[in-house]
C-alpha cells in the first residue's frame, strides 16, 4: 500500500501543467460557459473504492464503543456509546458525511449542465452536486443535504515543488503540502440530517459541514483513479476536523453495478 501511495503522489506530481509563477495566472472564462465546459477534469463513470486505510472500521463492523482516531468530544462519545448493533445499515450510516468512505462503487454522472450527480451503491443514495445559485438550500434537511460545488484554479508549480511533494504530512511541512495539492472540484455540504462518521454510530451532528476536494488522475499501469479528501467539521460532536482521503479506481462499465439500500 505503501508503494501505491508514492506512486499516486508521483502521478499527481508530474501530471501538472509545468509553468513559471509569472505564467500561472489563467486567461479569463467568458460567462456564457457552464460548470461542464468548464470542468479541467472528467469526473464521469463507474469507480470502485479502494480501501487503502481504515480497513478494519470500512470493510468490518466495528464494535460498540470503538472510535479510534475521530476527535470526539464528550457529548460525541455519549451519542455513539448509546450505538446498538440491531441499528447497523441504518441510513444514517450512508449520509453526506460517510457516504464516500463505504466500499462499493459510485457512478459520477452530469444531470445537467450545472449539477453533478453522484449514485453509490452503499446504502443507494443519489447525491447532487450544485454549481453557483443552483445550489440554493431546500425547506428540509435530507441525508445529502445540500451540496455547492466550485472549480477551483491550479496552483503554482513552484510552491508545490517548494513543499517537497503532495503527501509529505511531517512537521512544519503538511498544511502548506495539502494546500498545494490541485484539486479542482470543491464541494461544501450543509443541510444534513444528523448521521455516523462510521457504521458503529460514531455520530455527526445536523450543524456539520462537509467539505470535500476531489482530483481525478493516471497512475501509469494502473489506470484512472479519483480521490476524494473530506472534512467533516462539527461544533456538536467534534472537537476539530475529523479528516480522511479516500480513492476510487475507474472502471470500463456498470456491469458490476449493484446497489444495497440501507433501512430507515
Amino acid at each position: 500500500m505503501a508503494c501505491l501511495s508514492v506512486a499516486l503522489s508521483f502521478a499527481l506530481l508530474f501530471r501538472l501543467p509545468a509553468v513559471p509563477r509569472a505564467q500561472s495566472a489563467q486567461p479569463p472564462r467568458a460567462a456564457s460557459q457552464s460548470p461542464r465546459e468548464l470542468a479541467p477534469i472528467d469526473l464521469t463513470g463507474y469507480w470502485v473504492s479502494v480501501v487503502t486505510e481504515d480497513w478494519r472500521y470500512r470493510m468490518v463492523m466495528p464494535l460498540k464503543g470503538d472510535y479510534g482516531s475521530v476527535p470526539l468530544n464528550a457529548a460525541g462519545r455519549k451519542a455513539a456509546d448509546a450505538w446498538t448493533p440491531d441499528q447497523a445499515g441504518r441510513c444514517e450510516a450512508f449520509g453526506a458525511g460517510a457516504v464516500m468512505r463505504a466500499p462499493g462503487r459510485i457512478h459520477i454522472t452530469w444531470e445537467d449542465d450545472s449539477t453533478l450527480k453522484i449514485e453509490t451503491e452503499a446504502g443507494t443514495q443519489t447525491r447532487r452536486i450544485r454549481f453557483g445559485s443552483s445550489g440554493a438550500a431546500p425547506t428540509a434537511a435530507s441525508w445529502q443535504g445540500v451540496s455547492v460545488a466550485t472549480w477551483d484554479p491550479p496552483p503554482d508549480v513552484i510552491d508545490v515543488l517548494r513543499t517537497g511533494g503532495f503527501d509529505r504530512l511531517d512537521a512544519g511541512q503538511g498544511a502548506a503540502a495539502r494546500r498545494a495539492v490541485w484539486t479542482p472540484l470543491k464541494v461544501i455540504t450543509t443541510n444534513l440530517h444528523a448521521g455516523w462518521l462510521r457504521p458503529n454510530g460514531v455520530p455527526y451532528s445536523a450543524q456539520a459541514t462537509v467539505t470535500e476536494h476531489f482530483m481525478r488522475f493516471a497512475v501509469p499501469e494502473a489506470g484512472e483513479w479519483l480521490t476524494v479528501r473530506t472534512s467533516v467539521d462539527d461544533p456538536a460532536y467534534l472537537v476539530q476536523s475529523f479528516l480522511t482521503s479516500t480513492n476510487f479506481k475507474r472502471e470500463a462499465d456498470g456491469s458490476k453495478w449493484s446497489p444495497k439500500p440501507c433501512r430507515e
